[in-house]
């Protein structure tokens, strides 16, 4: 029999090709799909396991007695918008924990750079960048130990006389090796978990459609083929012996899609990686697979294409009269909806009750979805019957009346044709949706951008339990200052000092204490508010961020601009014309004036850096976007031309009894856009739901409706669609030609 199955499949004609041809493509497509999600979780993974040697100055770190302390300062700073991350190293002795990557530890006048980093010291002024760091280089960092390609990191060496004076320099036995996700007060890297949460939503939102244009192209000529089986079955094949031939249809099918798909997982794998879902792109070896996703798929796929074959032939299994004698199916019921609000009242009660851990959300917010996406495939015929008999009812057109009937008497086969389409309009609006939201729950502010071209050097160490500004610095002396305003492009020098007054600042709720300025300073400093009339010294908030500051009038401080002069500074902020020159060489004075402190940054680097990850799932939105509606555009046009196929005799009846043909036309154009109409506007309304309630749950936002472009593509995505079923009517010229009515 399975060669019979094998003889059937490739020896059909034209017509068997095809749909072996249209099935392995569909089956590709998922394979590719599903192998480069997998990737990208395990390339998620992989990254931020090498972020976890930056986190060894955690106090959580346990103690190697065998090894001589090592001094470790770890800051983050920038470069032309690019985050630049500064280890300082300075060893105690000859048996001090090296990190991974160099093969010893840079001494004092020493330094290791990452690959991009080397790139850029190599291009650019060394007032710019190479200043910065003491000494000379020695060697590059392996990538064993930089997350990403473009990483720009740099391992200085100091003494330990100077790094242990630093404000936030630790010493440390050992190297950290665990991930930052399974690390509580880890500073540096990502949480993995929540990523991978949001991949596996994805991926089953990318593999529903999949299957569904598998299931279309599988069922390609199902009438003929369903005869064929019960023509075997009467001449005394066995239940058993059918399901083989089935299979082996399916099974070559889904195996050459599978070798397809696993190439195509290869081929568009280094485009993959330069992809930044976490932020950062990856190493193309990230993107790598294991035995057990190798195993789940290469195993996986055609056992389910041989079930879904199975299953498919199940009226041939149960009476093999049943094909050629054909009965009204039995209408669906309203039960069929049960399973779509199911879904939705699991994602409901997750609502302030978000699992703990990310397991417990992946199977929570998972399910749920894939809950609602086949609640919708299960109501589709239903809420198709329950249109088309209103249609059928409220009319007196002929092909809206035979639209209508043929509909309400076989609801599935009708929203068959855009099952597709309709779960692709709810993956785009549920995607859309928690994207959109996001952007503008972290979006900046539109006083933001303000302060974006000045450099800031903060001194500050926060707010005590009291409310009282903690850190600070000298002064900064004549001979920094006339530095500082001599580089091309520095337009001013504002300086916010300590508070000896204890002043409050009046617009924060918990009345934490503000640092002091001169008004004639802060006249120089546009976006960050002004001081009230007559005011020589305000109180001010002692981080120059722009964020509701531009308006602020700074209350008026009892000091005098003399003693102000002789506090010590918890900010610096220096504007400049926003030129690369002009901050990148602000940056590297203030950088060696003030060793061991926090790295200088702009508002723009700051704000660039909290976006990158959105950044990344704005870019998963739009793969989202791309993949699902050609998936429903080719699902739609199969099984539009399928269903011609099957039904030419009976259109060929009707052309002989008289119809025309533009009314059969009119026909077959009602039958796919009524149930397409009817249930996207359901699907994107659930969308939209599915989103709110997920935002609720997770992140405890309120959905934020996309914008117009949102509704011009899916209008746009609604009229392709009816154009691909306008383009597939031309068929019945020649499929219900006079010979196609006679008996077989």
């Amino acid at each position: 029999m399975i060669r019979l199955g094998l003889r059937l499949t490739v020896s059909g004609g034209r017509e068997a090709i095809a749909r072996l041809l249209i099935t392995a493509a569909a089956v590709a497509l998922g394979v590719g799909l599903l192998l480069t999600t997998l990737a990208a979780i395990n390339a998620t993974n992989a990254q931020n396991s090498r972020y976890a040697w930056l986190n060894s100055g955690v106090d959580s770190r346990p103690v190697n007695t065998s090894a001589d302390p090592l001094w470790w300062q770890i800051r983050g700073g920038y470069f032309q918008g690019h985050i630049l991350g500064r280890v300082d190293v300075a060893a105690t002795g000859p048996h001090a924990p090296v990190p991974p990557g160099v093969p010893r530890l840079p001494g004092p006048g020493e330094y290791y750079t990452s690959p991009a980093l080397d790139k850029l010291l190599a291009t650019t002024p060394a007032a710019q960048l190479a200043d910065s760091f003491p000494g000379h280089r020695i060697g590059t960092i392996a990538n064993s130990a930089l997350p990403a390609p473009d990483t720009l990191i740099v391992l200085v060496g100091q003494t330990p006389e100077q790094l242990s004076q630093a404000p936030h320099a630790k010493r440390v036995t050992s190297i950290a090796t665990t991930s930052p996700s399974s690390c509580s007060d880890c500073v540096v890297g990502m949480n993995a978990d929540s990523i991978d949460l949001i991949l596996s939503v994805v991926t089953g939102a990318l593999i529903f459609p999949v299957l569904i244009l598998i299931g279309t192209a599988t069922r390609l000529s199902a009438t003929r083929r369903e005869q064929r089986f019960a023509a075997m079955r009467l001449v005394g094949a066995t239940p058993r012996q059918i399901s083989v031939v089935s299979a082996v249809e399916s099974t070559v099918a889904s195996i050459a899609g599978v070798a397809v798909g696993f190439l195509l997982f290869f081929l568009l794998r280094p485009s993959v990686a330069t992809m930044s879902l976490t932020g950062s792109p990856f190493f193309t070896g990230d993107l790598s697979l294991n035995p057990a996703d190798v195993l789940l798929v290469a195993l996986g796929v055609p056992v389910a294409g041989a079930v879904a074959a199975r299953l498919a032939l199940r009226r041939v299994q149960i009476s093999p009269l049943g094909v050629t004698r054909r009965v009204t199916p039995k209408p669906p019921r309203a039960y069929r909806a049960i399973p779509l609000v199911l879904g939705i009242a699991e994602l409901a009660y997750f609502v302030g009750r978000r699992p703990a851990t990310t397991a417990g959300q992946t199977q929570a917010f998972l399910s749920g979805f894939l809950l609602i996406m086949a609640g919708l495939i299960i109501a589709g015929p239903w809420l198709t019957m329950v249109g088309s008999r209103l249609m059928a009812r409220r009319t007196d057109s002929p092909a809206v009346l035979i639209a209508g009937r043929r509909l309400s008497d076989n609801p599935k086969a009708g929203f068959r044709a855009v099952s597709g389409l309709i779960l692709a309009l709810f993956v785009t609006s549920a995607t859309l949706g928690v994207i959109t939201t996001m952007s503008d729950e972290r979006s900046i502010p539109p006083d933001g951008p303000a302060l974006s071209n000045v450099v800031t050097q903060n001194f500050a160490h926060g707010w005590s339990d009291s409310g009282a500004l903690q850190g600070g610095v000298a002064p900064p002396s004549d001979a920094l200052l006339t530095q500082l305003r001599s580089i091309p492009g520095i337009n001013s020098v504002t300086e916010l000092h300590t508070n000896p007054l204890g002043t409050v600042l009046s617009h924060t709720a918990d009345h934490r204490q503000g640092a002091l300025a001169s008004c004639a300073q802060l006249t120089a400093l546009p976006g960050f508010g002004h001081c009230a009339p007559g005011a020589a010294v305000a109180t001010v908030d002692p981080y120059v961020t722009g964020f509701g500051q531009a308006d602020e009038v700074w209350s008026a401080a009892d000091l005098s601009p003399e003693r102000l002069q002789t506090l010590p500074v918890v900010t610096l902020a220096l504007g400049t014309d926003g030129s690369t020159a002009a901050i990148e060489q602000a940056r590297t004075a203030l950088t060696i004036a003030y060793p061991g402190q926090l790295l200088p940054a702009t508002m723009r680097e700051e704000l660039s850096a909290r976006s990158a990850e959105l950044t990344g799932y704005q870019q998963l939105a739009d793969i989202v976007v791309l993949a699902t509606f050609p998936i429903a555009g080719c699902s739609l046009a199969v099984s539009v031309a399928g269903g011609l196929s099957e039904r030419k005799r009976p259109f060929s009846l009707l052309r002989l009894t008289g119809v025309p043909l533009r009314l059969l036309r009119r026909v077959v154009l009602l039958e796919s856009v009524v149930p397409l109409l009817i249930i996207a506007a359901l699907a994107i309304s659930t969308g939209f739901l599915a989103a709110h309630l997920f935002l609720r749950a997770q992140l405890n936002y309120s959905l934020h409706f996309p914008g117009p472009a949102f509704y011009l593509t899916t209008a746009a995505g609604l009229a392709a669609s009816i154009a691909i079923i306008t383009a597939t009517l031309p068929l019945l010229t020649r499929l219900t030609g006079p010979e196609t009515a006679r008996n077989e």
